[in-house]
């Protein structure tokens, strides 16, 4: 199964490629998508076509995304949402599915903590890739999200197979806890 992980950004989105086979992930690609410093439509255009482009080029079996966090500026955490937003689009408009994971589920999955350091999160990328050098931050950050769903993938698959049992049996989970 080929992941592609996104790192959205207006200025610069991060991407990641990973393939899983088993429990053994192998690195594919990764980089960045820079846009110009031009209109906001100029730049989601921009952002929706590489997101594309790189979908064309791959052809990942599924893609997982980091949410956006509310900042301390609205106005900062409104533009990160539109070009998460644009990403999001060329994905569903490629027939992805999409799963969605916060920087703390993130830095959890790669690292092992959530209050891990971007270094700490390139480093971890570089090492579970087995890569020769460190990525860059967005790169590493959108190789960390595909981890994530790679490892998260198998949890969420094996939850889904036994709720129906627990359902029949009259329990459900709520907030990480069986309940009757």
């Amino acid at each position: 199964m080929k992941i592609l992980g996104i790192d959205p950004g207006l200025r610069t989105t991060g991407f990641g490629l990973i393939h899983k086979q088993g429990g053994t992930l192998t690195y594919i690609a990764s980089g960045t998508i820079k846009t110009a410093d031009a209109s906001l439509p100029e730049r989601l255009k921009t952002i929706f076509h590489s997101v594309a482009e790189v979908i064309a080029t791959y052809r990942p079996d599924c893609a997982a995304i980091e949410k956006v966090f509310v900042n301390v500026n609205p106005q900062s955490t409104l533009l990160l949402g539109q070009a998460r937003g644009a990403a999001i689009c060329a994905l569903v408009s490629a027939e992805l599915a999409v799963a969605e994971y916060t920087a703390l589920q993130v830095k959890q999955g790669v690292v092992g903590h959530g209050k891990a350091k971007k270094e700490q999160v390139q480093d971890m990328v570089q090492r579970l890739l087995h890569l020769s050098g460190l990525p860059g931050t967005d790169a590493a950050d959108a190789l960390g999200v595909a981890i994530c769903h790679a490892h998260s993938g198998d949890t969420l698959a094996t939850l889904g197979a036994i709720a129906p049992g627990l359902a029949k049996r009259g329990l459900r989970v709520r907030a990480g806890r069986l309940i009757g």
